[in-house]
């Protein structure tokens, strides 16, 4: 299995970023998929998951009315679409898998991205 994210940079407060997870070795279609990320000094946080349909997502306090996440199945490929960025949300961004419905705790995904940087400048 092998989750690639992609899409992070430099951005400056107010602005927009589109990160993908490309994935690889797995049943996509029947996947659940997760996007967290990690700050300097703390600890992972959850930011946002989507059923293996699509239909159903599920976000964290924090981000909810300015991420969104979606997939697209036939590229195997998961997409969070980050609106109005804050200093706040400067960290690195990981996509994560599990096989059954979806969480908010990292510790019961099985498989991770190498993650992607995500600086916001106020």
């Amino acid at each position: 299995v092998q989750l690639q994210a992609s899409g992070g940079g430099v951005v400056q407060a107010g602005g927009s970023l589109r990160l993908s997870c490309a994935a690889s070795g797995l049943a996509f279609n029947s996947t659940y998929m997760a996007w967290f990320r990690q700050a300097p000094g703390k600890e992972r946080e959850f930011v946002g998951a989507i059923s293996w349909s699509g239909i159903s997502t599920l976000y964290a306090d924090p981000v909810k009315g300015r991420f969104t996440i979606s997939r697209d199945n036939a590229k195997n490929t998961m997409y969070l679409q980050m609106i109005n960025l804050k200093s706040a949300d400067t960290a690195v961004y990981y996509c994560a898998s599990r096989p059954l419905y979806y969480s908010d705790d990292y510790s019961e995904y099985e498989n991770w991205g190498q993650g992607t940087q995500v600086t916001v400048s106020s």
